[in-house]
């Protein structure tokens, strides 16, 4: 059988047959991302199959990769040898670098051992400003109201105020600017919150610094960092400022930011001073780098922008920006805030849409020139003026200038929301893509776990023991067969865990509460937590056995080594109760993974403290007991120890490297721990509803298989009868042949079957992302450590871990787990899929827009039905306020049903636009008919020439004389102007029926003859169409609130919606009811309760129509669920039949077993015949029997 193909990784080899290393493989890969490879592992050739759609795709993943990216960063990321060398020119030499400690301290006024204290630390922030760059500063609130002018259809608005007010119509021209100006005014008052609330997740977010302040450690904002606080910094940390270091061990950091280099810079607290002449001197750390390895502590010398990423943001704020353009481009450069992919599109939405209607205005104003078409209210208004105002009115009946502001509510609100679910969200984009998230790629210990482990067994010199208690209290017992085992009667077992003990970093505390109980804590890493327990139940303490055997050198734990070791001197010969070797003077002990620590075994500890040769058999007994242990869920590992007689000299050397070659070999075997995570209350649950949303939850730990298969199995991850060949792996098949991976279809094929990869190193998440990405998927990823961020980078959503996770971790993810827990991320993938369902549904709402009642009123030659103001009240209120109540509502529990969209779909797609084009119909076709209705009962007509024309009237009194319908019990009036009337209000005109009645009535007095009964009939029509529109708009924001159910389904659960309600009922009866706002100002006028009634109940069956489609919609849906739950009921069906079989073949195996021991000892006893063993294939043949019937 071939080898499968690999594919270049470090140290292979090139095309040109040369070998390269780790970063010209990087950078080859980097900058070919598409290759064909032959399937070949002795060579490979690039050949660059790159198309345009792929050089796009790549871009984009760029942009992705880079979008936590600062601008300094990107200035760098982009020409770093260019920045670089501005940054040398303007750093001046002779700084802190050669300086001594002693001076340095002595400048800072501060002393290593105590640091600052607290009213000193206060006195400088005050003095110096907080560690912050220039570049974050919060956009004021009066540019935020400028913003708001930034909109076509706002200068459309403004041009038309002005023109009326050059006309002298100054109510509608002030009218106009006023409600302009009260729009600007909400739509800044609901950024400013939404911004407010952002800051407030993002403060909450921010990196935390632990400083030495009083001769205390304890954990401040990194923002709030002076000169001269003295700072720990540990593996995984960024750097918060500029510091000198004080003392340093096994110290490397990335310089990336600052050099462009990608290799791990080594640095000392005590290096060479005379060779600091460089950029980033050795005995310095800089803010914005990040610790790869080791631990440091080093004093502030430079905050703020007095840092080098300080200098690079300053050359960034001196370099010309925006050359070309004017004064308005370079404002909204500098203050307009970057859009989501989900504004940017909305965004191109409401361009395309202006763009068009601007089109249509610019053909209507030319058709209205032509015709010299007159305002029957304004027959005073120039034609042109008048074609602007109708112009004006269809621009902004047709562009929903208030979504933005609706956009912007709905993710802040909702990511505020996320906080009280232990999610902080740090950037809006992630919100969209959790609504798309199709696999959720997650840690095991302490995300899928409580991370809370107690050893529950040892195994030692081929016997289990049970350990007994529970959680971190050090009370219970090692027991063998219900025996106590200590000191005195089990070296073994006393020698494992004085071992495990010495080899850790973590303290047993008790800590007091507020209610006066006593709580055990551990304090370090929480994998070594329940060694420490177990070996304080045998009375072992870590304080007193570090001062009998002090720490001399350490080599930390990594992915690659897999193991921990520590070297600590010792009394000659001894180890606790262990005789060590004559002439020992120190031991190293070792903790790690099993098969990693067994290879480099060759003795063996007896229980009674001999030590005898580890032969190859005895190691195949120690990983079948690991084997069993790991089935049974527990975490497994191996303890043991190198006996020396002296130091090495590359044990306390700088080189980690060096020291592990030193003190890995040779080892002496002592014993396995075994530990317990329990699962987290309620992972199953949200495995489960994250399966019925058919979302895959992909486990990667760095656990045995055997012990992740189970795990996975305990919480439903896996189904008992699952093919764990299939669906668990080790992450080593993916890299058969050490560090190089198998090709990307390979790696595709694995990856879309395998739901468990164990042994996972964090490369490996970094190829599983990738690969899943590739087949379409939109991949959530979690991670906590310092080589888990370039997988949290390229995934779709990075999750990190707000408690164990690091702060390179966390500046990498796109949200934090506060609660390191994994149903905080189903939480927040159920959450997602809420803001995007509510994003959609006041999407159509207000796309459902009234330029068809302009247009279609125009084109069939009415008058014009709204004005510019009447349609600026509907947007802002009647539809503003009910898109802000829809951007509010809860979460439809059937969300959580459907499969996740596509990542490219867009908002608004399929159905929708049938929704929307539906209503938008509804909406136009109901206003055009109330309106027609309107115009008919005030002038007996209804197309515009016969209403001017005076069809049932002579020409001169057409606007004398008005028929109006009063009802059924009135029928038809004739009403004429106050002019034409007598004294005594009885004056008959010529031609006019006897008997006429002036219009002299309750609703409009005659106030000096000022009456027109054209302007009277138009606003009395208009004042119907109005109704009816925001009647419907309100029932038609109850449907809107679902697509599929019915609208009385949680009538009462959106609060915000009832306040939307009343407010546009009370704006319909202050601008249809109150004198001065409903004539003077919006040109309404007063109509009869059955007009009222007519255009309620119009609306009425508007909304209905649309609950009939939704029925529609409902009823399909119904159905496709219906074989959903058939095709789900028989692969159920399916997947119980593989059980039974499952738990058959184990019975059957267990059979098997049974029989064929004693056939074997039978057949090994004298005198015992052949024909006695035929009972093993009796017993067998009647095991398939059991089979064949259950099956």
């Amino acid at each position: 059988m071939a080898d499968p193909p690999l594919r270049v990784a470090t140290g292979s080899r090139g095309s040109d047959g040369q070998w390269v290393d780790e970063h010209e493989a990087r950078a080859r890969l980097t900058s070919t991302p598409t290759r064909t490879r032959p399937v070949t592992s002795s060579s490979f050739s690039y050949q660059d199959t790159r198309t345009p759609k792929m050089e796009e795709r790549a871009s984009e993943r760029e942009a992705h990769r880079s979008r936590f990216m600062s601008d300094p960063e990107l200035v760098l990321a982009r020409d770093p040898a260019k920045t670089r060398q501005e940054l040398e020119s303007s750093t001046t030499q002779g700084g802190w670098q050669d300086q001594l400690i002693e001076s340095v301290l002595q400048q800072l006024q501060v002393k290593a051992k105590t640091g600052l204290s607290a009213a000193e630390a206060t006195a400088r922030l005050t003095q110096y400003g907080p560690n912050t760059l220039e570049g974050d500063k919060t956009t004021p609130v009066w540019v935020i109201f400028l913003l708001q002018f930034m909109n076509l259809i706002i200068g459309l608005l403004m041009a038309a105020a002005l023109a009326s007010i050059a006309l002298q119509e100054f109510v509608e021209g002030i009218a106009i600017i006023a409600i302009v100006l009260l729009n600007a005014i909400i739509a800044t008052v609901q950024e400013s919150r939404a911004n407010n609330a952002l800051d407030a997740l993002a403060n909450m977010s921010s990196p935390q610094s632990v400083v030495l302040r009083d001769g205390r450690q304890l954990q401040v904002a990194s923002r709030e960092l002076v000169p001269g606080d003295i700072v720990v910094l540990t593996t995984g940390d960024i750097v918060p400022a500029d510091l000198r270091l004080l003392a340093s061990a096994d110290l490397k950091v990335n310089e990336m930011i600052l050099t462009g280099e990608s290799e791990m810079v080594h640095k000392k607290f005590d290096a060479n001073i005379t060779l600091s002449k460089k950029l980033t001197p050795d005995n310095m750390v800089f803010a914005s780098t990040s610790i790869s390895s080791g631990n440091a502590t080093g004093v502030v010398v430079e905050t703020g922008m007095s840092t080098r990423v300080g200098a690079i943001a300053a050359l960034l704020k001196g370099a010309p920006t925006n050359k070309g353009g004017n004064c308005v481009s370079k404002f909204l450069s500098q203050h307009q805030p970057k859009l989501t992919p989900l504004q940017e599109a909305l965004h191109r939405l409401g361009v395309f849409m202006g763009m068009a209607v601007l089109t249509i205005c610019a053909v209507v104003f030319l058709v209205g020139m032509l015709r010299g078409n007159h305002d029957p209210k304004n027959a005073d208004r120039p034609v042109w003026l008048t074609m602007v105002m109708v112009s004006v009115s269809l621009a902004v009946s047709a562009v929903p200038e208030g979504l933005p502001m609706v956009v912007t509510i709905c993710l802040s609100t909702g990511t505020a929301d996320m906080v009280k679910q232990h999610v902080l969200v740090r950037k809006l984009a992630a919100v969209e893509s959790l609504g798309a998230a199709s696999v959720i790629c997650t840690d095991k210990t302490g995300t899928l776990t409580e991370g809370k482990m107690t050893a529950v067994k040892l195994w030692g010199d081929f016997q289990e023991y049970n350990i007994t208690g529970g959680g971190f209290e050090p009370i219970g017992e090692v027991l063998l067969n219900g025996v106590p085992q200590n000191a005195q009667n089990n070296v073994q077992v006393h020698t494992t865990l004085l071992a495990a003990t010495l080899c850790s970093n973590t303290t047993l505390q008790e800590q007091r509460q507020d209610d006066g109980s006593v709580v055990w804590t551990p304090f370090g890493n929480a994998s070594e937590a329940p060694l420490v327990v177990a070996a304080a139940k045998l009375r072992i303490q870590p304080e007193e056995i570090m001062r009998t055997y002090p720490r001399v050198a350490e080599v930390p734990f990594t992915s690659e080594r897999k193991m921990m070791i520590t070297l600590h001197s010792t009394p000659p010969g001894t180890l606790g109760e262990l005789r060590l070797p004559n002439g020992t003077t120190c031991v190293a002990c070792v903790k790690g993974a099993p098969n990693y620590i067994l290879k480099n075994c060759s003795q063996l500890v007896r229980t009674n403290g001999d030590v005898v040769v580890l032969n190859p058999k005895d190691k195949e007994a120690i990983l079948e007991a690991v084997d069993e242990l790991s089935s049974q869920a527990l975490r497994v590992i191996a303890v043991a120890i190198n006996p020396m007689k002296s130091v090495p000299p590359t044990a306390t050397a700088d080189d980690a490297d060096a020291k592990f070659s030193a003190l890995s070999t040779p080892l002496m075997f002592i014993g396995l721990v075994a530990s317990i995570d329990p699962a987290r209350p309620g992972v199953k649950e949200a495995i489960r509803k994250a399966r019925m949303a058919s979302i895959r939850t992909i486990m990667i730990t760095g656990d045995y298989l055997k012990t992740a298969i189970a795990i996975a199995k305990n919480i439903e991850l896996l189904n008992v009868g699952a093919d764990t060949g299939e669906e668990a792996v080790d992450c080593s098949v993916l890299r058969p042949r050490g560090d190089e991976y198998l090709t990307d279809p390979d790696i595709d094929e694995i990856t879309s079957r395998t739901s468990v990869f164990a042994r996972a190193r964090p490369e490996d998440k970094l190829e599983i992302v990738k690969s899943l990405q590739r087949q379409g998927q939109v991949a959530a990823m979690t991670g906590d450590g310092v080589n888990d961020a370039p997988a949290l980078k390229e995934a779709d959503i990075g999750v990190a871990m707000g408690i164990s996770g690091t702060e390179v971790a966390k500046g990498a993810s796109d949200m934090i787990l506060t609660d390191d827990n994994f149903c905080s991320i189903v939480a927040a993938v159920e959450k997602g899929r809420a803001i995007y369902t509510n994003i959609q549904k006041f999407v159509c709402f207000l796309l459902s827009t009234k330029i068809s009642i302009i247009f279609l009123a125009l084109a069939i030659g009415l008058p014009n039905p709204l004005e510019p103001l009447q349609i600026l009240i509907l947007n802002l209120f009647a539809d503003g306020m009910a898109a802000v109540a829809l951007s509010l509502e809860k979460g439809d529990p059937l969300n959580m049903r459907e499969r996740p969209r596509p990542k490219t779909q867009r908002i608004i797609h399929g159905r929708l636009w049938m929704l929307v084009m539906t209503n938008a119909a509804l909406i136009g076709v109901g206003a055009l008919t109330v309106y027609s209705v309107g115009l008919h009962w005030n002038f007996d007509s209804v197309l515009l020439d016969d209403i001017l024309s005076g069809a049932k009237t002579d020409a001169e009194y057409r606007n004398l004389a008005c028929p109006r319908w009063q009802g059924v019990k009135d029928n038809w009036k004739i009403y004429t102007n106050c002019d034409a009337v007598d004294s005594d209000g009885k004056r008959r005109l010529p031609d006019l029926p006897p008997n006429t009645t002036s219009y002299d009535d309750d609703y409009v007095s005659c106030r000096g003859g000022k009456y027109e009964c054209l302007s009277e009939g138009i606003a009395r029509a208009q004042t119907m169409a109005f109704i009816y529109i925001t009647t419907m708009e309100m029932f038609r924001a109850y449907t809107a609130r679902s697509f599929t159910n019915h609208v009385f389904v949680g009538f009462f659960t959106n609060k915000w919606m009832q306040f939307a309600a009343i407010g546009s009922i009370t704006l319909t009866l202050i601008v249809t009811n109150v004198p001065v706002i409903m004539d003077d100002l919006f040109k309404f006028a007063h109509i009869y309760w059955f007009q009222w009634l007519f255009s309620m109940l119009f609306a009425f069956i508007g909304a209905t129509l649309g609950e009939v489609l939704k029925c529609i919609y409902r009823r399909n849906d119904r159905d496709f669920a219906r074989w959903q739950s058939m095709h789900d009921g028989f692969d159920s069906v399916l997947l119980e039949i593989r059980n039974l079989r499952h738990h058959v073949e184990h019975l059957e195996e267990k059979l098997e077993i049974a029989t064929h021991k004693p056939a074997r000892r039978l057949q090994c006893q004298p005198g015992v015949s052949r024909e006695n063993s035929s009972s093993n294939n009796t017993t067998t043949s009647v095991s398939f029997t059991l089979r064949e019937t259950y099956v």
